[in-house]
């Protein structure tokens, strides 16, 4: 029984990994309905499940599955379980996006803190929660610490993965994107068009879409209009076609393209964009959210009327 488990989890993860989100969350449901499952077997499972609802945009779903898996996962291997640590990490994630980000940061440093604390902790481990608490900073608008948790990332998943790794690419691609804040655009252009070509390259079309809107907003801010439109409009497609026109993944690019449209005196377009964005991420994200804010601005400026 345990081996078929096993199975079973790796084919779910599988189908995550390859965007059959719907196939991966009914493997997960047939998991958790088997008998005799270890704690291991079920957090995971509940981990699994909790994923596809969040990448779904189903972020309340989400968060009642991860706090279960929390919950088995501490009572069964203890609060400093790897199992635990990887649980609390992707709950965080969902705060992250949901704009909760006091918990978010919670959760990040005290996964970050169970992994340290590890014999041999595992610097990929590592590396993506200083990846994801560089996000959650940047969020926030401290691109000095995000900066610094960026490039400790990007340090440890080298040592982990070697140099052309995917993973080292959205490493880098996350710190382009602080540097740009930072007004560092040189070095923030070459990172991004680096970790662009690796995406690119390995079909990652997700991963290329938050590239080219990172490289956009690059140029945008220098006042490149029409490279800056390409490279949104691009990015707003695969996240349409892969997402869906519903998610609240396409909230950012959503505002960024009715800002740049707004600033070139399509206001109508611009009207059009900003509701579009407010109508994606008032249903799953918290009401101070910076991006709702912004969008709800947006539209208030150019004249549009607020989705009902």
């Amino acid at each position: 029984m345990s081996g078929r488990v096993e199975e079973l989890l790796d084919h779910g993860r599988a189908l995550e990994a390859e965007g059959e989100l719907d196939a991966a969350g009914a493997v997960y449901r047939d998991v958790l309905d088997m008998a005799g499952l270890s704690d291991t077997q079920r957090a995971d499972a509940l981990h699994g499940l909790g994923l596809v609802a969040r990448l779904q945009g189903r972020y309340a779903e989400a968060e009642g599955l991860l706090r279960r898996g929390i919950a088995v996962a501490e009572d069964g291997l203890g609060r400093d379980a790897p199992e635990t640590a990887y649980l609390l990490n992707e709950l965080a994630v969902l705060f992250k996006y949901a704009g909760r980000f006091d918990e978010a940061e919670a959760l990040y440093r005290r996964a970050l803190a169970a992994l340290e604390r590890a014999d041999d902790p595992d610097p990929a481990d590592l590396a993506g929660l200083c990846h994801n608490l560089g996000g959650l900073e940047h969020a926030r608008g401290d691109y000095a610490r995000a900066a610094g948790y960026a490039r400790r990332s990007v340090e440890l998943r080298v040592r982990a993965r070697g140099e052309d790794h995917p993973d080292v690419a959205a490493d880098r691609a996350a710190l382009a994107a602080i540097l740009d804040a930072l007004g560092e655009d040189a070095e923030a252009e070459a990172l991004f068009r680096a970790a662009l070509g690796a995406f690119d390259r390995a079909g990652n079309e997700p991963e290329a879409a938050v590239t080219r809107c990172g490289l956009a907003a690059l140029l945008h801010s220098r006042g490149d209009l029409d490279g800056a439109e390409a490279l949104y409009r691009e990015a707003l497609a695969v996240r349409v076609r892969v997402c869906g026109a519903d998610h609240p993944d396409l909230g950012v690019v959503l505002h960024n393209l009715a800002l740049l449209c707004e600033e070139g005196g399509r206001a109508a377009e611009a009207a059009r964009l900003y509701g579009w964005g407010v109508r994606v991420l008032e249903p799953a994200v918290e009401a101070g959210h910076p991006a709702l804010a912004a969008c709800r601005g947006g539209l208030a400026a150019t004249g549009g009327a607020s989705p009902g």
